[in-house]
């Protein structure tokens, strides 16, 4: 049986809104989505950019919602005789109710946010945090204007330790959602250039960024990279925002979180680290240097929170790349097997970088090559042009072998390539996707990245779906 998450009087009350028709009493789940929702779920009619939620009202209660909450203007676009409370604006009464349970509980709230790097980390708290009590996360990157408010109206009120995710395009979009959380402690992965068309410097971004202190509860921590070129000024606008407890992480022993030893492996790395003056060991179940750092920052949180930090550090051993994000595939062929890594979510110079690093950091079998096959970054500005072409350092440092480039802009980088190092240019990945799949052969290790715009993710599919994949284990 499910487990009541609201009931109906205390989410009216929270809404502000009045009850049309005959609801239920309890309220298992808060949906957006009619071909998701669960029966005893409450759907909320939100107006997005392209769909009104209005006109999946009458598919939402088919399938057993509990009640579908409807803007005033609009009951006249569902079926009359349906269950229904009624409020002057749907998103706006969601977020209310994402308050509504904020004030309800006791957890302890950690919210992340960086221009990289947040996924994985709420990830790993997740991961982490659940070996020591109740823990809600937000799910996939629900990280924006309602993903924020649906996850802290999702979480239940005897919840021990909560998980959210922030993520911004624009300068003063956090404030609102860090004020809605009201977290105990914030962490900053990092700041880089991204979305660099609507701000004018990096320095701009790291202040936008900087807008998660706006929310931080009183005596709380904001986790600082303190190896980042930002770290100062984040630290400034931290202490201007009347947060006087900074936890730093990063390379150097000096700081409060570090690492002492990292051995990277093909699917996997293990650390020795010290941790707010603890020394510690832990192993991350998926491979790259950007989730070492991350994992720092992920560690001090936990211990801050007051969870068991040895159980959370071991705990890191079962992460693992989610789709788009690192996930890996094992390609079968004839006479052999290809690695696949699915970088396809989205990208930026600093992602992408990474992503470089882990391949070039993959081992792969006699006569096998490293390939990448990297598209367009979008939302770059001015200084687009000259981010792509510098991808050819990064190539360069990780040794990859064959480099194949989708999009105007990566013609850039292309045209800077060594001869010997290119596989194929295209402008769409559709052009692409007869010559990859056809030069891809056993001992390669193929990695896929590039904003969602470019739409990478078919040519992952396009692999898979020639020679068959399944997920590639990490290394033990």
């Amino acid at each position: 049986m499910s487990k009541v998450l609201w009931k109906l009087d205390a989410l009216v009350e929270a809404v502000g809104g009045r009850i049309v028709g005959d609801p239920t009493p309890t309220i298992t789940g808060i949906s957006i989505d009619s071909r998701t929702i669960q029966p005893g779920e409450a759907f909320f009619c939100i107006k997005g950019d392209l769909h009104d939620g209005h006109r999946f009202a009458e598919a939402a209660l088919a399938r057993g919602a509990a009640l579908a909450v409807v803007g005033e203007g609009h009951l006249s676009e569902v079926p009359p005789e349906g269950r229904y409370v009624v409020v002057p604006d749907v998103l706006a009464a969601l977020e209310d109710l994402g308050r509504a349970a904020r004030a309800r509980t006791d957890a302890k709230i950690v919210a992340v946010t960086g221009s990289v790097g947040k996924t994985s980390s709420k990830e790993m708290l997740r991961i982490a945090l659940s070996k020591s009590g109740r823990t809600h996360a937000s799910v996939a990157s629900f990280n924006n204007h309602w993903g924020v408010p649906l996850t802290l109206a999702r979480m239940p009120a005897n919840t021990e330790y909560g998980v959210f995710e922030i993520g911004m395009n624009h300068p003063g979009e956090i404030t609102p959602l860090t004020r809605m959380v009201r977290p105990d402690f914030v962490i900053i992965t990092t700041v880089e250039p991204v979305h660099l068309a609507a701000f004018e410097s990096v320095e701009a971004i790291a202040r936008a960024k900087a807008e998660i202190f706006e929310g931080l509860e009183p005596g709380g921590a904001a986790i600082l990279n303190a190896s980042n070129a930002q770290f100062d000024l984040l630290r400034f606008l931290a202490f201007a925002a009347g947060v006087a407890n900074i936890v730093t992480f990063g390379n150097d022993r000096s700081f409060d979180v570090y690492p002492t030893q990292v051995a990277p492996q093909s699917g996997c790395s293990c650390v020795t680290g010290k941790v707010l003056g603890e020394d510690l060991v832990w192993k991350i179940g998926a491979p790259g240097r950007h989730l070492v750092n991350n994992s720092l920052a992920v560690l001090a949180a936990v211990k801050l929170m007051g969870a068991d930090l040895a159980l959370g550090a071991l705990a890191l051993a079962d992460m693992s790349a989610p789709t788009g994000r690192g996930e890996r595939h094992e390609l079968t062929f004839e006479d052999g097997t290809a690695t696949l890594i699915d970088e396809s979510y989205n990208a930026n110079p600093a992602s992408m970088g990474a992503a470089i690093t882990v391949l070039g950091e993959t081992s792969i079998e006699r006569g096998g090559r490293r390939i990448a096959v990297i598209g367009d970054m979008l939302e770059l500005g001015e200084t687009s042009a000259a981010l792509h072409r510098g991808l050819a350092k990064p190539l360069e440092a990780a040794r990859i072998d064959r480099v194949y480039c989708v999009g105007k802009t990566m013609r850039g980088l292309w045209e800077r390539l060594p001869e010997n190092r290119r596989g194929a240019w295209a402008e769409t990945s559709a052009e692409l996707q007869k010559t990859l799949v056809g030069d891809i052969r056993p001992g390669d290790a193929v990695m896929i990245k590039g904003s969602l715009g470019t739409k990478m993710g078919p040519l992952v599919s396009a692999l898979i779906d020639a020679y068959g994949a399944k997920r590639a284990r990490a290394a033990s």
